[in-house]
């Protein structure tokens, strides 16, 4: 790509969370497209060229790591694409092979690698087993309802980790819900769940990242940058929405015996997510009194499965 040295640190950054969505050999054609529909949408020209010729295999990750000028772009840029491949639990064979490519173009040691890894793991890779769950489905739309607010308000935050925390919440949820109906469900049958109803896993965070990334959110995981107003109620719209369409997707489908089929639950997605939209604005005031209580203890208790949702 002929302008590739002209890529800023932020469009370099968001390029490798890009690669890292499309490393998986096993990400459905479905998933690979809704990350290519958000990199056309987030506002970068150069960003939607990019992922056209990454998925066409004609530009180098070494290429997109030349636009990282600095040692703490180099550890973001790695954080948020070890976030992406261990999204729903589990990294494939094809992702580890992207991630140590990356490490080496990078330029990490291995001591600063593995504290980065840590601290994605404590989020990304905890089993959703550790997580109490109802003893009856009575009080499953007061959990989807905090779930949604809490995922609103993690959207609220500068922080990577932050973001990272949301889609293994998300899964916690549904297992939750699956299992008051006296379903037993593991982190496969989950992502399958999610993957079905049309929730990307990979995708939520590529988004959740290029909102940070765009409006100046530079800082690692103890960060304290502020992003525009409007850019963090959108992002906190979209992942309430989704959280709380995906929340009542899985009580109809476990509450019913699992009788909907794909494309029924493709339909009630779509179709509550865009209720949800609406009422994000009605529960604003307590997503940003919530996103208030949170720190990373606080959200490493609750993904860990310790602590109160």
């Amino acid at each position: 790509m002929n302008n590739i040295s002209a890529l800023n640190s932020q469009e370099a950054t968001l390029a490798i969370c890009l690669f890292a969505a499309f490393a998986d050999g096993e990400k459905s054609d479905a998933e690979r497209e809704e990350v290519r529909r958000l990199a056309e949408e987030i506002g970068s020209p150069n960003l939607a060229a990019l992922s056209r010729q990454i998925l066409m295999q004609k530009l180098s990750l070494e290429a997109v790591v030349a636009g990282l000028t600095n040692q703490q772009d180099r550890l973001l840029a790695y954080e948020m694409a070890l976030g992406i491949c261990e999204a729903g639990g589990s990294v494939s064979a094809e992702e580890k092979e992207f991630l140590t490519s990356l490490r080496a173009h990078l330029g990490l040691g291995v001591e600063e690698s593995r504290v980065i890894e840590n601290d994605v793991a404590s989020v990304a890779l905890v089993p959703l087993e550790q997580n109490p769950s109802p003893a009856s489905p009575a009080g499953n739309d007061s959990m989807i309802l905090k779930y949604a607010i809490l995922n609103g308000a993690l959207e609220l935050l500068p922080e990577s980790l932050a973001t990272m925390a949301i889609v293994p919440l998300q899964m916690k949820m549904v297992f939750r819900i699956g299992k008051s109906h006296g379903v037993e469900l593991g982190a496969s049958n989950v992502k399958e769940f999610l993957a079905t109803a049309g929730l990307g896993l990979g995708s939520q965070l590529v988004e959740g990242f290029a909102r940070k990334l765009m409006r100046g959110v530079g800082k690692k995981l103890g960060g304290k940058l502020a992003g525009r107003a409007a850019d963090q109620i959108t992002g906190s719209a979209f992942s309430f929405a989704s959280t709380y369409a995906i929340g009542h997707v899985a009580e109809k489908y476990y509450s019913g015996g699992g009788r909907l089929d794909s494309a029924g639950l493709k339909s009630l997605f779509t179709s509550l997510q865009g209720q949800a939209q609406d009422l994000h604005q009605k529960y604003l005031p307590e997503i940003q009194a919530r996103a208030k209580t949170l720190d990373r203890g606080s959200i490493l208790s609750m993904v860990g499965g310790s602590g109160p949702v």
